[in-house]
């Protein structure tokens, strides 16, 4: 996760878990919304099975739509008045990550 920044706006973390090693402090953020990270299971099925890219992101937009819709909206409500949202992960890959995935449902 990247330092915060003056241009981050409002910074909401996407993660079911807490980032290791990260102090709430360093992390500045305004909000942590876990609620609409991918289930524990999916989570563990992309990073410890074989589950492709194209599969974790169809089954995530599945709980989006489903299970996590609710929370999704309330997310949406939340950011509404802000005009610079930040959504914060601690995955490595930038094109590869939940928090595009969110982005998008978000936006639309």
């Amino acid at each position: 996760m990247d330092d915060p920044s003056a241009d981050d706006g409002f910074r909401v973390l996407v993660d079911r878990l807490w980032p290791r090693g990260l102090s709430k402090e360093r992390a500045a953020l305004d909000l942590w919304a876990k609620d609409v990270a991918p289930s524990t299971e999916l989570r563990k099925a992309f990073h410890h099975t074989d589950l492709s890219w194209p599969d974790f992101e169809a089954a995530y937009r599945a709980e989006l739509d489903g299970p996590a819709r609710t929370a999704v909206e309330s997310l949406r409500a939340e950011l509404a008045p802000h005009p610079m949202v930040t959504l914060l992960h601690a995955v490595a890959d930038e094109s590869h990550n939940h928090a595009l995935i969110l982005r998008d449902a978000l936006e639309a």
